[in-house]
């Protein structure tokens, strides 16, 4: 008979309840590591540090993940695809940095073809606009004229840019956005991103997977380290 680990429950509002090892994390599903607690600015900074993240549904409580492998990807080894190679060169898009998180927000909140439902629901959108006034949540925006057509957001903690989500209107845009997004994030000294999981679409760019035990020294180390003091500063980005 197999013996599962009884799901660990943080207590809401209470800051000196700490989250528990990443290695406690369930493999099906994979990386479920806990439940309950609050969406609040220190409670979502303190998970990222941990390398821990929010992901769950209307009529979920909170949950809280740390899958292993992690997906992650690195400023200074972007790859750029002929076809997307040919789209920067013709520059459709303007491209802003931090210019309408909310919009993103909403846009990757947006349904998507014959998907029903969100995670980025309404508790989501309002947690991490929080964290935007707060300076940690930033979006990267790509406009046609005067449409938005695409996008990302994510938090960004010391060298490390945790990626949440993107969206595309018209092809390519999404891409885009996250080719500027790097860049600017080499420019500034950062030495992560965070993928979470596994993503086709972020693999075609550079993305790869580690152990969640590499992720956590990591972390550890880039977290702990400030970035260009310029950071975030420059836009908009064109």
């Amino acid at each position: 008979m197999v013996m599962r680990t009884p799901l660990y429950w943080v207590r809401d509002e209470r800051f000196d309840d700490q989250f528990p090892d990443t290695a406690r994390a369930l493999s099906e599903p994979n990386g479920l590591l806990a439940a309950g607690g609050d969406l609040s600015v220190d409670r979502i900074l303190e998970a990222y540090k941990q390398g821990i993240f929010p992901w769950f549904s209307d009529g979920q409580p909170i949950l809280w993940w740390a899958p292993d492998p992690r997906s992650i990807m690195r400023p200074d080894e972007m790859k750029i695809s002929r076809s997307l190679r040919k789209t920067l060169k013709r520059e459709p898009f303007v491209v802003t940095f931090d210019k309408a998180f909310g919009k993103v927000i909403r846009g990757c909140a947006a349904p998507r073809g014959d998907l029903a439902g969100t995670w980025i629901t309404q508790s989501m959108i309002n947690a991490y606009e929080a964290l935007h006034r707060h300076g940690y949540a930033h979006s990267i925006e790509c406009w046609l004229a005067e449409d938005l057509v695409g996008g990302l957001y994510g938090v960004a903690l010391g060298q490390v840019f945790f990626g949440e989500s993107m969206f595309s209107r018209v092809t390519d845009s999404s891409k885009v956005a996250m080719v500027h997004l790097l860049a600017r994030l080499n420019e500034w000294g950062y030495q992560l991103i965070d993928c979470q999981v596994h993503n086709p679409h972020l693999v075609s760019l550079g993305a790869k997977t580690i152990s969640r035990d590499v992720f956590g020294g990591l972390l550890a180390m880039h977290c702990a380290t400030e970035a260009s003091e310029l950071a975030w500063l420059k836009r908009p980005v064109q």
